[in-house]
């Protein structure tokens, strides 16, 4: 009687449009998805999504969380590799959160004065990308505590 080999770990390979971020093992990948979070286990289902301006966190095997912010981008699953494909990627303690701020705080106030719609389109934009930076910030601050 043969015993079916489980993978306990997935390759995770998190990419931006300049160059590869992350690659390595991984035993579990949580993703800011369009439509909600999504968790990646080893022989996780095929899946292609796209992914909204947020968090990845990526689990090594050792139990050590990385912290990611992606600007927004595509989310491939395939039974032995997760690919992030995103035109900006940034590991959360290198995110600047004075910048974050200011761009929320810019974001707000073009929506405030309602200026024409392009503008708040593009504000709306930029808001949920300063507050996804600004959450990875502070889930980073957390971790650092504990």
């Amino acid at each position: 009687m043969s015993t079916i080999p489980t993978t306990t770990t997935i390759r995770c390979d998190i990419v931006s449009a300049e160059k590869e971020i992350f690659h390595g093992d991984a035993i579990f990948v949580v993703a800011s998805a369009e439509l909600g979070e999504v968790g990646i286990a080893p022989r996780h289902a095929p899946l292609i999504t796209r992914l909204k301006p947020g968090k990845v966190i990526v689990t090594r095997p050792d139990g050590e969380k990385l912290d990611f912010y992606v600007s927004g981008g595509m989310l491939e699953v395939q039974p032995q590799v997760v690919t992030v494909l995103a035109d900006t990627v940034l590991r959360a303690d290198d995110l600047d959160e004075a910048a974050a701020v200011k761009a929320k705080e810019e974001a707000e106030r073009v929506i405030a004065n309602r200026g024409q719609a392009m503008d708040i389109a593009e504000a709306q934009a930029k808001l949920a990308e300063a507050m996804a930076q600004l959450q990875a910030l502070e889930r980073l601050r957390k971790n650092l505590k504990h």
